[in-house]
């Protein structure tokens, strides 16, 4: 790759079978929770990903060549990451650790959508730049949504997956469960690392 141009040619095709990826996966997901809330968020997604494949769309259209991926190696990555949560996860911390995943393809699609719409404004193409930005702002309002359901619902449901009594007070009230991040796929807090 000799130029800005090449890099954006081929990010395009980089996030195009990324997202392709998504929109063949996410059926899978959706029919693993069992949250309401989090089903209905899945299953709203398929038209966001069927959107953001016609924005990408859109980006080859302008510089004039035909749609086509090339092999995502980070979404293939995540992808693994949510079909292994589905194989090992306990039934009860499926929910929080297919929120992570989804959460973690979202951070990739923030940053990704992010340069392709800098790239394209600094190419000169500012219609397509204005909906990468767009595609960028979804995303971050969906991360939002996604960390409150976590932390309200999906990651105290799954704390107390393992049958253990909840907490109560002194007054024998039922005590509010800290959430853990969503972050993790296996519903523990990840070792601090020594620097």
């Amino acid at each position: 790759m000799k130029s800005l141009a090449d890099l954006y040619d081929h990010m395009l095709r980089d996030v195009y079978h990324a997202e392709k990826q998504v929109l063949k996966q996410l059926p899978k997901w959706t029919r693993a929770v069992t949250d309401a809330d989090l089903k209905s968020l899945l299953e709203a997604e398929k038209a966001g990903v069927a959107t953001r494949i016609e924005t990408l769309e859109a980006g080859f259209e302008a510089l004039d060549k035909r749609p086509r991926g090339i092999p995502c190696e980070a979404m293939i990555g995540l992808v693994e990451e949510a079909s292994e949560v589905l194989e090992d996860a306990e039934e009860e911390a499926i929910n929080a650790g297919v929120l992570a995943a989804y959460q973690a393809i979202k951070h990739y699609e923030i940053t990704r959508f992010g340069t392709l719409g800098a790239w394209a404004n600094r190419l000169g193409d500012l219609t397509i730049a204005a909906r990468f930005g767009k595609t960028v702002e979804e995303a971050k309002a969906l991360d939002e949504r996604m960390s409150e359901l976590a932390e309200r619902e999906i990651n105290p449901d799954a704390d107390l997956g393992d049958g253990a009594e909840q907490p109560t007070s002194a007054k024998g009230e039922t005590k509010k469960t800290p959430a853990r991040p969503a972050s993790t796929t296996s519903g523990k807090p990840k070792a601090a690392t020594k620097r």
